[in-house]
């Protein structure tokens, strides 16, 4: 089961010492116009299952897209392939932006 983790939960997590991966599945294009100012892995959404090798199913991740839509289902599959811990990022970069950093661009 994929759970949901806003924006400020996940910064508040990772200021806690929580070692998590943020994967970022949008397009090259979607990261330049309105980049996540965290550490991160991007990995677009139609590469995923080639890149799995990239990613470890026993560190807790969370995904996020522009909206919720894409890191929701790519966190469904990662779930179904074995890993441990996936969260989906509620409303993605268009919340990240509304709720903690307005100087990231919505698109």
């Amino acid at each position: 089961m994929v759970k949901n983790l806003t924006a400020q939960e996940f910064l508040e997590r990772r200021a806690g010492g929580a070692d998590m991966t943020l994967l970022d599945v949008r397009e090259d294009w979607e990261t330049q116009l309105a980049p996540v100012p965290a550490e991160l892995l991007h990995i677009p959404m139609g590469q995923i299952a080639d890149r799995l090798g990239e990613l470890d199913p026993k560190r807790e991740t969370v995904v996020i897209c522009r909206s919720g839509g894409r890191s929701g289902e790519v966190a469904r599959f990662l779930s179904s392939r074995g890993f441990e811990s996936v969260y989906n990022l509620t409303g993605g970069i268009l919340a990240w932006s509304r709720d903690v950093d307005p100087r990231i661009p919505q698109y």
